[in-house]
């Protein structure tokens, strides 16, 4: 009882004004921590709304998120044209040339050559491949992998300040540097908001 009384008195005390140099209560102290060890189980999420590039109607959303050391891609894009289409991460988060030039090229920070996710041979961090679009220009793709992050600062890993570019024409996997697939008509800047 007496510790009780004590911990409690200590307590009234900071909600007096005593709270230290910080001004943070013990009870604050610890709801913050409780706070952060939630966060950390709480999958990270990015959300990315894609701009039409190169004159067309492309449109959609790309969502990252990333739980237990893997991250999930899931791409819904509209207003193409029916059969496949290339999609890749570029270097960087700058969607604002009209064709999507000021992206870059191909986000390879491992300096492999192009080529299809997993091939022995070598491919880009960004080489996430091809996707199909119905009759109605509606296309989805989902990818997962423990190759990337989101927010972990490992240059190698890392989505977050980089660009998704959807292509007009499909990624041949062969092309270098980058699978010959057509103008860039679709960008979205990966960034945390």
């Amino acid at each position: 009882m007496a510790l009780v009384f004590t911990v409690s008195c200590k307590d009234n005390k900071k909600n007096d004004g005593e709270n230290g140099q910080d001004g943070m209560t013990q009870d604050t102290v610890m709801t913050d921590m409780n706070d952060n060890a939630s966060k950390e189980n709480v999958p990270k999420r990015v959300v990315v709304e894609l701009e039409p590039k190169s004159n067309s109607d492309v449109s959609g959303e790309v969502v990252f998120w990333e739980e237990d050391g893997k991250v999930t891609m899931e791409a819904t894009v509209m207003g193409l044209a029916e059969g496949s289409h290339a999609i890749h991460i570029h270097e960087k988060a700058d969607c604002s040339a009209a064709d999507g030039s000021s992206a870059g090229g191909h986000w390879n920070p491992t300096f492999k050559p192009h080529g299809k996710w997993g091939a022995a041979e070598g491919y880009h961090k960004g080489d996430i491949g091809n996707f199909e679009v119905n009759a109605e220009g509606k296309g989805t793709i989902t990818m997962s992998t423990s190759e990337w992050c989101i927010g972990c600062g490992d240059e190698t890993k890392d989505v977050l300040g980089h660009s998704i570019i959807v292509h007009e024409g499909v990624d041949d996997f062969t092309s270098q540097p980058s699978g010959n697939a057509g103008g860039r008509i679709a960008c979205g800047g990966i960034i945390e908001m």
